[in-house]
């Protein structure tokens, strides 16, 4: 059984509503049911009316059939193809109101304020804007930052509309592809991987190249290629093929400064001006096959022993030289020669760990440390 009265509360607005048609509207207070209508022929409809949308249909009822009723109750926001709209409640942004749209919003306890937006004028969202509405929420705003670091390439449909500097960046995309691409300013690395190539004299080689890629124009760069960087890439190799083919594999290993200059002279002449500039280009490294490495080791083996061997014959030389000279000295001074040998028997006898004298009928340890005494330069001389 429905109950006999009907509270509307104050932020709450009645729609009567009888036979399937809209009666009048009941404003707040206490109404009782006609107690004759027991085919349930009315009924009331409450909506809340703080801060809300009005999202029946009867809304649209309204206001075809009762406009003055309608611009009383409703702030009806209704947009173009290329119209959006803000709705504000006591002044503080809420709704976003995307192209082709009507939607009705209470306004009889809150005060409902919109602000039109022409994108077809203006495809940039303001910050005031921006700040009304979060761009993450909603599809109609494309919200990008550019780094200090990059440079950015508006796109609308496909074609480039203008190049962004440095910092943030929202659009509106009503019936348009937006998109904002970025690109980044600063020499970059790029590795080219090692490929077979032939020297001149047939053998395989496999060479890594390093190259250094910086961004001057993002628009010429994206206009002359699709892909800059595979563009620089597929250049180097073909770069380095031309430099090693024409080279024997002694030349290539003991000139690369001589293949870095000429990789970067045929990377200037070829590249063109594609709006990226190559800062750096080098071979990285040379890796040979398995048994040309073998053949190289021992090549180098041989060449460090022959020039031990010469080291060794030079200095044996050498000492030769001085024996010869100590000969031609101790020759004509026998005192020398003497000392010499006193020289030599002094580094035996530091290797001998024990030395006995045996005394004899001629006087002994005595007799031989009185001789030495005793001994002058004449007596050595004989």
């Amino acid at each position: 059984m429905r109950p006999r009265h009907i509270t509307i509360r104050e932020d709450e607005r009645g729609l009567l509503i009888r036979d399937g048609k809209f009666r009048r509207l009941l404003e707040p207070g206490r109404y009782r049911r006609p107690f004759w209508d027991f085919g349930k022929r009315e009924e009331v409809l409450i909506f809340k009316v703080r801060e809300t949308e009005m999202t029946s249909n009867w809304a649209r009822v309204i206001e075809k059939n009762h406009p003055e009723l309608a611009a009383r109750l409703f702030e009806i926001v209704s947009t173009g193809e290329e119209e959006v709209a803000i709705v504000s409640f006591d002044g503080r942004p809420v709704h976003l109101v995307g192209p082709w749209k009507t939607r009705y919003f209470w306004k009889v306890l809150t005060k409902v304020s919109t602000e039109f937006i022409d994108t077809t004028r203006d495809r940039r969202v303001s910050k005031k804007q921006r700040n009304a509405i979060d761009p993450a929420s909603t599809s109609l705003i494309v919200d990008e930052t550019v780094l200090q670091h990059e440079a950015g390439l508006l796109f609308v449909d496909g074609e480039v509309v203008e190049e962004l500097k440095p910092g943030r960046h929202s659009f509106w995309q009503v019936h348009n592809r937006v998109l904002v691409s970025r690109h980044d300013l600063r020499p970059r690395p790029i590795e080219i991987s090692a490929q077979e190539i032939l020297t001149r004299d047939r053998i395989s080689l496999r060479v890594t190249l390093t190259a250094y890629v910086q961004v001057k124009d993002v628009l010429k760069a994206w206009e002359a290629t699709e892909d800059y960087d595979k563009y620089i890439y597929l250049l180097a190799q073909l770069a380095v093929r031309e430099a090693i083919a024409g080279r024997t594999l002694d030349e290539v290993l003991n000139n690369r400064d001589k293949i870095d200059d000429q990789l970067r002279a045929y990377m200037k002449e070829h590249k063109g001006d594609i709006g990226v500039e190559v800062t750096e280009l080098g071979i990285k490294d040379i890796i040979l096959p398995g048994e040309m490495r073998e053949l190289i080791n021992k090549v180098v083996a041989a060449e460090k022993t022959a020039q031990a061997n010469l080291i060794r014959r030079r200095e044996e030389t050498a000492a030769t030289r001085s024996l010869l000279n100590t000969a031609k000295l101790m020759e004509n001074n026998p005192l020398l020669l003497r000392l010499k040998e006193l020289e030599s028997l002094e580094k035996l006898t530091e290797k001998v760990g024990r030395i006995d004298l045996h005394t004899g009928e001629k006087g002994g340890l005595d007799a031989l440390v009185n001789r030495l005494l005793s001994l002058d330069p004449e007596q050595l001389s004989k």
